[in-house]
This record gives C-alpha cells, structure tokens and sequence, in this order.
C-alpha cells in the first residue's frame, strides 16, 4: 500500500483562536520561539533529524541542558484551534510513565506549533532493525539479542498500556539500557484499525502457519530459546488479529511477555521445536 502527501504553494491558513476559551494548565514550561530558533539555526538543515506527515524534527537543548528531540509541527495539516491543541499539549503533558516519552516544553506563535520531547539517545527500533527511515540505502543498526527484544517488547507494551493507539517500530524510541518508549502519543479511546497492521502482513501468515522460524531476524544467528520464540509469536499472531476484540488488551500482553525475560540462555534451534504455536496460551493470563 503506497502513500503519498500533496503539496501546493498556497498560503498558510492562520491557527483558528478562540479567546473565549480558558488555556487549560500545562505542566510543562513554555519555550520561546526566538531561542528555539537560535538552537537550530532557524530549524534550519544541520539540526534536522527526522520528518514526518506531522512535520519535522530538530536536535536541540533547553537551557537546563536537556537534550530534546524539538518537532515542529505543520499547521497547514491542522484542523483544531489553538485552544484544541494546547488542551491536548495539557494531557499529554501530564502523563508520567517510565515507558512513555516525556513531553519537555511547548510553542505556540502565531501560526508556528512546537514540541520538545526527551531525546531519544539511541534512535527508533525501526532505525535498528531496518536502518535510518526515509534515508535510502540505510544499514540497520547493532544486532540486538533476543532478550535485548524481549524486554523492547514488554517496555513497548507497558507504554502502550497508557496510549491506546496504533503502534510501529519508529514510535518505539530507545534510550540508555535499551529502555524503549513510546512517542507521539495519541490519547483517543477508539481502537486502532487494521490500517496500522499492514505493516505486519509479512509475518501474519507465516505465524498462522506455524512457521516461526521464518519470522525470526536471521542476524540472531540461531541464539535463541525456540519455546520462547514460539511463545511471543503466539501473544504477536494475537495482537494483531483483523477484529479489535479479539486482540488481547495491553495488560494482558504484558502478563504474557514478562515470563519470557526469566527464559533460559539461548540454545541452537531445532527445527522440531517450531512445529506449533500455542495461540491458546494467552488464556492463561485472563
């Protein structure tokens, strides 16, 4: 499935403002547009590090020292107000989860929307796994062990827990100690639709066929524990059924997950040991 975004040269339309609303209370300070633009160079190239649908993203420091990751927001792509988004910015800023990535500050001027959020020292998973996104001929970066993705995926559940949105690897940032968290959080309460699991056609009917071990990142060379292995595919082949009430919810795939960071040291994989998947075993946990 391809996508693709247009662009035109039309002006920007102006934030809508309605200054009959009350600014909700943001616990996050607000960042002044002239020193972000003396951090970046005027968001210019050298501290460009991402972009996205959304926007682009800058490399910068607060004044405390903080390294933060500073996104500046496309408002030509934005239907609320400003009071609508600063409401947003004021939830968003008081989520507090070891497994969520902190909202550091926030810009409204004008028609210009920022936010800074906690640097995430190691990039995305997607980064590692499949290279730097969007930069063509990309390497993926170091080979993570199977407990290294073992705790990613529990930390990642555990963040999505309080999110309850769509997920994919470059929303999954890594910090020190491969601590993973999640970025761009959206707090709507719909379930997400299988638009976000396109991206996992792939592996599904490998993991409905009860071939696991295509599935698994050759790089790992073999050192892994074949149950385990076995074990997260049955929660994974769950997490990403076609109808959101047959998808395990985020608590439950953590109960799953957990055992799996106890497992054995990895073996050499037998073929036989990837002759069926349990997809019963979240039961369990319920």
């Amino acid at each position: 499935m391809a996508m693709c975004r247009l662009h035109n040269n039309k002006v920007k339309p102006s934030v809508k403002v309605d200054p009959n609303k009350a600014v909700p209370t943001i616990e996050v300070p607000a960042l002044s547009l002239d020193k972000l633009k003396e951090k970046t160079e005027n968001f210019g190239s050298k501290a460009l590090i991402g972009e996205g649908s959304y926007g682009r993203v800058y490399f910068s420091n607060l004044n405390n020292g903080k390294s933060v990751a500073v996104k500046k927001l496309d408002v030509s792509t934005e239907a609320e107000s400003n009071n609508e988004f600063l409401t947003h910015v004021a939830m968003v800023s008081t989520l507090k989860h070891d497994n969520l990535v902190e909202l550091c500050g926030y810009c409204v001027e004008g028609n210009t929307r920022v936010l800074a959020y906690e640097f995430a020292t190691m990039g995305s998973l997607h980064d590692i796994l499949h290279g730097r996104k969007g930069v063509q001929g990309a390497q993926p970066g170091l080979v993570l062990d199977w407990m290294q993705r073992v705790k990613i995926a529990v930390d990642a559940a555990k963040g999505i827990i309080c999110t309850r949105r769509d997920i994919r690897s470059s929303n999954v940032l890594l910090f020190e100690d491969l601590r993973a968290k999640i970025a761009d959080v959206n707090l709507s309460n719909q379930a997400p639709d299988m638009t976000a699991s396109l991206h996992s056609t792939p592996a599904t009917p490998r993991l409905s066929e009860d071939k696991v071990k295509q599935c698994v990142d050759p790089r790992l060379k073999g050192e892994y524990p074949p149950k385990a292995v076995a074990k997260l595919a049955a929660v994974a082949a769950l997490c990403v059924q076609y109808e959101a009430e047959f998808r395990p919810n985020m608590i439950i795939v953590v109960k799953a997950l957990q055992p799996l960071l106890r497992a054995p040291a990895p073996a050499a994989a037998a073929p036989e040991m990837f002759a069926t998947v349990d997809f019963g075993l979240i039961e369990a946990y319920k």
